[in-house]
């Protein structure tokens, strides 16, 4: 249904950063790079980062977050890790949400900036 999305970030460069290691053991990379923007996919860009003077502020209570998928379990342990090692914040361990759905295997993270980013496997086992 969405072709893309957009978001806006008070510094690119810390961005790139982040996404490149949180993205890449999902399979994505920055596929676009000019002064202030990157866009990351697998063959065409699905998500814009951006630098912007207001970006959308943080909130918890929104509901506001972005999903990936993930090709693996393993991916989703990866990502979760790499997104902490560069300067993301646990907001959620990889593991199955039985709650969510069978074999729904999960990890939350927050951003530099706020943003609630989730990378989610359906794979059995």
């Amino acid at each position: 249904m969405l072709d893309h999305v957009s978001i806006g970030v008070r510094d690119a460069d810390a961005a790139k950063r982040f996404y490149d290691a949180a993205l890449k053991p999902l399979g994505y990379t920055c596929l676009s790079q000019s002064p202030g923007s990157l866009g990351y996919g697998r063959e065409t860009v699905a998500l814009w980062v951006n630098e912007a003077s207001r970006p959308v502020k943080a909130d918890a209570e929104s509901g506001l977050h972005f999903c990936f998928a993930a090709p693996t379990r393993a991916s989703v342990d990866a990502f979760h890790a790499a997104a902490l090692r560069e300067s993301g914040s646990d907001n959620g361990p990889p593991g199955l949400r039985a709650s969510y759905g069978d074999n729904y295997y999960a990890a939350f993270v927050i951003d530099p900036d706020g943003y609630r980013i989730e990378a989610y496997c359906s794979a059995a086992g």
